[in-house]
């Protein structure tokens, strides 16, 4: 997968995506302060979600569209989204904020309306949120326009995965990403189930990450260290500034700790070989090796009192001290010498 710049493979370093969403607190300017913050921070992506509220849901007063069970209970669905959406005409400046600092930049739409409207601004790619997993024909849409689709899972069952690769698939494009998520906000982490990870990427062959509503690193580095190739996490200038989104957010501090967590974790895991790097051979000094710990006169008999296993290791390897033990020493030694190769022979 390419995205812009950004190549993503099994061999590419994590793709970290800053979640705008509403923590832009209806501000122009903190949104594009958060970009700023965002690109210092470490990320390497900054993502908006484009919709309004007439395109999300409905304004009704009825049961079905008042929240319940979540930080926002009791709202009513068109309220919230009213409060936290993007402004479309905020758009185009953020796209072109997000380029002069370095990051990519792209969007989650919520209908086609909003796939059109960005097609306009040149978005590289499409997120498809967990919640929009079950939207077969906007997935399709969305995937018509060839470019690379990220998809969460966070409330997914198999059947919907499977139904959103077929749109996709059906169109063309092969070019996805399944994200593993906790549609918790914020999420136990004991719901994080980060195993899934490698099990989205080998059972689906596809590219597999993480979008996180956990709090703190511990995730995104499991999530590495199973192979995820893209980490999603919420991005806010100061969560004292309030909003929808901004109890499960991280700041810029909290961002850039995760973001070196998961650079070192990449390191941590390196590739599988046998070889010993040049300190490795220089360690092996200190593992155990044969040593003389008497004096041992010629034609004497070596013992488990002047033979042994000890630190350093430059003398022969502790492998043949047991063949060495009831033979005679053909030479004297001394205490402290090394007993070599060129003895046992």
């Amino acid at each position: 997968m390419k995205i812009d710049t950004f190549h993503i493979n099994d061999n590419s370093p994590v793709f970290i995506i800053a979640e705008l969403s509403a923590n832009h607190n209806g501000s122009l300017e903190t949104a594009i302060q958060t970009i700023k913050a965002a690109k210092r921070a470490g990320a390497n992506c900054i993502k908006l979600q484009t919709y309004t509220a007439d395109t999300i849901t409905l304004d009704s007063e009825k049961e079905d569209f008042l929240i319940k069970g979540t930080i926002w209970d009791g709202r009513k669905l068109y309220d919230l989204y009213n409060e936290a959406y993007t402004p479309w005409e905020w758009h185009a400046e953020l796209f072109k904020v997000a380029k002069e600092e370095g990051l990519v930049c792209f969007s989650s739409p919520f209908d086609k309306s909003a796939v059109d409207f960005l097609e306009t601004l040149g978005t590289p790619a499409y997120k498809i949120a967990s919640f929009e997993i079950t939207d077969i024909p906007l997935i399709e849409y969305v995937a018509s326009k060839m470019k690379p689709v990220i998809i969460s899972t966070g409330v997914a069952t198999e059947e919907d995965i499977q139904l959103a690769l077929e749109a996709c698939y059906k169109v063309g494009n092969k070019n996805i990403a399944l994200l593993k998520c906790t549609s918790s906000y914020p999420a136990p982490i004991e719901e994080a189930n980060m195993c899934m990870v490698k099990d989205l990427a080998e059972k689906y062959n596809v590219i597999a990450g993480l979008s996180d509503h956990t709090m703190g690193n511990t995730v995104p580095i499991v999530a590495t260290v199973f192979g995820a190739k893209i980490i999603e996490k919420h991005f806010i200038l100061d969560r004292a500034i309030g909003g929808p989104d901004a109890s499960f957010s991280m700041d810029e501090t909290e961002f850039s700790s995760m973001v070196k967590a998961v650079r070192e974790a990449e390191k941590a895991i390196g590739v599988v070989d046998y070889a010993l790097t040049e300190k490795q051979i220089k360690g092996r000094e200190f593992c155990r090796s044969l040593y003389i710990t008497q004096d041992v006169k010629k034609g004497a008999v070596f013992t488990v009192e002047n033979l042994k296993s000890v630190r350093p290791g430059f003398g022969l390897h502790p492998k043949h001290y047991n063949k060495i033990l009831g033979t005679k020493a053909d030479r004297d030694f001394e205490k402290g010498e090394r007993f070599l190769t060129k003895d046992l022979e």
